[in-house]
């Protein structure tokens, strides 16, 4: 039993479905607590963040993450109960295992083991936790930035603890996250009977060439870190259900992933223009659910390579795929910010999971980024 397993298990039991925090914060804060850290609770709308940071000084190191997780989905699919860590064959299973709990753990354990070695390193350390991370994330890391931001606090390194890893422990880091553009169409026709559609307008029918238009759109070719921006339709919605009524209406949810070549203005005014072409009776609501960020190559991503390379032997890809993170908030006050955890393959699925012995290298490649950087 490893600190970092045990601490994990200790994390998996608290029953944090977001946004419930369930403790795992209080747990940590007791951990760094006595390692000099200085804690502070930020609460808003029952999301519960914490802010834990040792030292004063620039740079400003910080591990982010969250302490919520998804739903269970079907309890008796689980081959144990997901709130009762439990490792079968060298591999511990519990939601939260790999996303993120695991990492939160690391985070502490990496932090108590350099402050023991370096007690006068230079710079501060800092943890910033939220238990609204796999909501809708209005309360959570972006309230903390909100406060750091009003006095004055910004931050030079960043690593988002998120299930990176591909294949294995450090074969890919995420240096940058692609936008989230999100729109509800509503196409406005004249319902009917089917027998007469003279005496109609089917909403549908009027839609139809303009979204396989949008479908095959080429909205940009991405850059060196991006791939280019994707369009994709969520659901359609039309009819009262009978067979025989031609729809009044025509309701299309859809995203676009965008790169920073693009913009929300950008992509927006191509949008409106092609339904005007078609010359569309309609209404569309946009989300704007993230902007894009990214973090070029320096200190930062050559640190946490090294430490990969160090502890894994492997050396390391930067990616921007996936969908968003924390990261497009912290970005907004720090420019070097990357994403690393372990292997996503088991995030968000039933029997969630991580290999026990990729605990102790996480841990390592945390703690071998700090030393690199504040020792």
């Amino acid at each position: 039993m490893t600190a970092t397993l045990d601490l994990t298990q200790q994390l998996i039991r608290r029953r944090s479905v977001t946004p419930d925090d369930d403790g795992c914060q209080a747990l940590v804060s007791e951990r760094l607590v006595p390692s000099g850290f200085r804690a502070e609770t930020i609460v808003s709308k029952g999301v519960t963040n914490l802010w834990l940071r040792r030292g004063s000084d620039s740079p400003l190191f910080v591990f982010a993450g969250h302490t919520d997780v998804v739903p269970t989905g079907p309890l008796d699919q689980w081959q144990s109960d997901p709130f009762v860590p439990t490792v079968r064959d060298g591999v511990l299973y519990g939601r939260g295992a790999s996303d993120m709990k695991s990492s939160v753990a690391a985070f502490v354990v990496a932090a108590e083991e350099f402050v023991r070695s370096q007690p006068r390193h230079r710079g501060s350390i800092a943890l910033l936790l939220t238990s609204d991370e796999e909501g809708p994330a209005t309360d959570g890391t972006v309230k903390v930035v909100d406060a750091l931001r009003a006095r004055g606090e910004t931050i030079d390194f960043c690593i988002v603890g998120e299930p990176t890893s591909v294949d294995a422990l450090g074969d890919t880091i995420k240096n940058g996250r692609r936008g989230s553009l999100s729109g509800t169409l509503t196409v406005r026709g004249i319902q009917g009977h089917v027998a007469y559609p003279h005496l109609a307008r089917n909403p549908v029918h009027q839609l139809a060439p303009a979204l396989a238009e949008l479908a095959i759109e080429r909205w940009d070719d991405g850059d060196a870190f991006f791939p280019a921006t994707t369009f994709q339709v969520s659901n359609v919605r039309a009819g009262t259900g009978a067979s025989n009524v031609i729809p009044g209406t025509c309701v299309v949810d859809f995203n676009l992933r965008f790169a920073p070549v693009s913009t929300v203005a950008s992509l927006k005014e191509r949008i409106e223009a092609t339904l005007q072409r078609h010359d569309l009776e309609y209404e569309l609501a946009w989300t704007v659910g993230a902007q894009p960020f990214s973090t070029a190559p320096g200190a930062l991503s050559d640190a946490i390579s090294a430490a990969i390379r160090a502890v894994t032997g492997r050396s390391t890809a930067l990616s921007t795929t996936g969908g968003t993170s924390d990261g497009r908030f912290i970005a907004t006050i720090c420019r070097q910010v990357v994403e690393f955890g372990p292997t996503n393959a088991t995030i968000h699925k039933i029997d969630e999971s991580i290999a026990v012995a990729d605990l102790e290298p996480l841990k390592d490649v945390y703690r071998g980024t700090l030393e690199r950087l504040l020792a």
